[in-house]
């Protein structure tokens, strides 16, 4: 960096040192003198110091600042009558902080103040010592007129400038807030983002992991008494257990390689209602008597994330009733084109009430399914069946554009 830059981005961290320092030179510059000078002029000192010095107040507390400069102006007038002091220069620098620091009743308040102790000035220091020396008045007056419009220009001057650096702060200001505020807000949004993430990969991984170890440990089960009476049993089950524990690990492959941002692996295909006849084959396989029933033709094709949506509910009560309808259970799904959404049931034969337990130790199972769809404003019924077995029924509406 720049030594000019680093300079200026030390004055702008630091304004308070800068003002206090530039209020002491100004004191060495304008009071000091007085003090040096033969016999002392302790009174012009004093005052002097006193405009000076509270320029080192003029941007953290410019209305306190400015009125000690005011109060030595107006002492002055009556202490020191003769000849004016060269630190009263520092008006302008009190008419500008004020409009640009204070409130604006400082600000404007500071203008005028200044503006009659400009005419107090001319009239002290001007007006009287030329009527002193025999002009009349109204030739004293045309004498320091153009001195008058000057100094209430420099004066208004000063006021306008103070008033832009005002106005400058305060949009810079506005657009530093609404940078934070952005920032904040954006903050929020990734941290919402994450949790929902979150919940999705949640859901992914209790489908496929719950309905790929169901499977597994029903065939276990069933392998393990059948293969004593029929040893052929075992080979055909463990190649039902190996098929479903790939298909397990390509899933779960899938979805590390999303939170590892794979792109390769984020880009495959997911399940979809097409994907649903091949489902049913693993779950017949597993011992599970399944049957599909699709009726009904769709007005437009649903989206991706709700064709998702709905195998993962069929995945997730056949999971179920694997888990849960006992043995000699069987299932049915069915799904019904509407003009108005999809319906999706599916109904076993199970245990009946007893299976209002269908779903995993914490409930993860049914409120999942819930969850999903929700996101595309669908409705979800789970409870036991009148005649016995248990009834999942789900409802996917088009999503109008």
């Amino acid at each position: 960096m720049l030594v000019h830059r680093r300079f200026y981005a030390w004055i702008q961290a630091n304004p308070g040192k800068v003002d206090f320092w530039l209020a002491v030179a100004a004191t060495l510059i304008f009071a000091l003198p007085f003090l040096l000078m033969r016999g002392g002029q302790f009174v012009e000192f004093v005052l002097s110091a006193a405009i000076c010095m509270a320029l080192a107040w003029r941007r953290r507390r410019p209305v306190a600042g400015a009125a000690i400069q005011a109060a030595a102006c107006i002492l002055q007038l009556f202490l020191v009558p003769v000849t004016a002091l060269p630190a009263d220069f520092f008006a302008l620098v009190a008419v500008y902080s004020l409009a640009a620091f204070a409130p604006r009743w400082a600000s404007v308040g500071g203008l005028i103040l200044a503006s009659v102790g400009g005419v107090l000035f001319i009239v002290q220091y001007s007006v009287i010592p030329f009527m002193e020396t025999g002009y009349q008045l109204k030739t004293a007056l045309e004498q320091d007129a153009p001195v008058w419009v000057a100094l209430e220009a420099g004066l208004l001057v000063a006021w306008m400038f103070g008033d832009l650096t005002r106005t400058r702060r305060l949009a810079l200001q506005a657009l530093q807030d609404r940078a934070r505020r952005l920032e904040v807000e954006r903050q929020q949004e990734r941290e919402l983002a994450a949790a929902d993430e979150r919940s999705h990969i949640a859901r992914e991984m209790h489908d496929i992991v719950a309905h790929s170890l169901s499977v597994i440990i029903t065939q276990a089960d069933g392998a393990r008494y059948a293969s004593a009476e029929d040893p052929a049993v075992a080979p055909k089950t463990l190649g039902v257990i190996a098929e479903t524990g790939r298909g397990s690990l390509r899933e779960m492959r899938r979805l590390l390689g999303v939170l590892r941002g794979d792109e390769a692996a984020s880009t495959r295909p997911l399940p979809s209602l097409a994907d649903v006849e091949e489902l049913l084959g693993t779950v017949k396989r597993s011992g599970l008597e399944t049957a599909l029933s699709i009726t009904g033709t769709p007005r437009r094709p649903l989206p991706p994330g709700a064709e998702l949506t709905a195998y993962r509910v069929v995945q997730e009560s056949l999971t179920n009733v694997l888990k849960h309808a006992g043995p000699e259970a069987s299932a049915e799904v069915t799904l019904q084109w509407t003009p108005a959404g999809l319906k999706l049931g599916v109904l076993d034969n199970g245990l009946g009430a007893a299976s209002a337990l269908h779903d995993d130790g914490e409930g993860q199972g049914i409120k999942g399914m819930d969850e999903r769809l929700s996101l595309y404003d669908g409705t979800l019924k789970a409870a036991p069946a009148a005649g016995g077995g248990f009834r999942v029924e789900a409802f996917i509406p088009y999503t109008e554009a």
